[in-house]
């Protein structure tokens, strides 16, 4: 599995984004940034949303994935905890850099994430029908389809749904 890190993307940095201000972004995030972000302009301007509401926000949500100084693509979850101690995950990899392992080592480092929380009870994932290829990424992880959901960007996406783990691994 390919190394994976996560870049948190703050504020200024996704102001900029939102901007299409790629330039200061990536000086922001002190990593350089690719046009694959800035194109997802929608997701920052949620993402900058989500912090003014919470700040804690800023913690789970809203970063780049980056191998090495290469950025492949974003990851996080949609938000800190709920009541319930559920997150969502969400990854993205960016289509230069995807069928190379990126979706899973992001996967993976966020599974990790959420399990090293105590706050966190399980995780959720959402994902289109035809999205064979997610369906595959979180294949193994121990995700159990859980219902359906409409949502208003994506139209119809399965409800899957991981216990938390005592211990890292699958």
């Amino acid at each position: 599995m390919p190394p994976i890190r996560f870049v948190k993307l703050s504020p200024a940095a996704l102001q900029a984004l939102v901007a299409g201000d790629l330039a200061t972004a990536s000086a922001e995030a002190g990593v350089p940034l690719s046009q694959y972000l800035a194109d997802e302009r929608w997701l920052w301007e949620i993402r900058l949303a989500d912090i003014a509401k919470d700040p804690e926000a800023a913690e789970w949500i809203a970063r780049a994935a980056a191998d090495g100084d290469t950025v492949v693509g974003h990851g996080g979850f949609h938000g800190p905890p709920d009541a319930d101690g559920v997150v969502e995950v969400a990854y993205s990899v960016d289509p230069a850099h995807r069928r190379r392992g990126y979706a899973r080592a992001m996967l993976t480092a966020l599974l990790a994430r959420a399990d090293a929380d105590p706050r966190v009870t399980a995780v959720r994932a959402s994902i289109r029908p035809d999205n064979v290829g997610s369906k595959a990424t979180i294949a193994g992880f121990g995700f159990f389809k859980i219902g359906e959901q409409w949502d208003p960007e994506d139209g119809l996406e399965d409800v899957y749904l991981r216990s938390k783990r005592t211990t890292s691994g699958r």
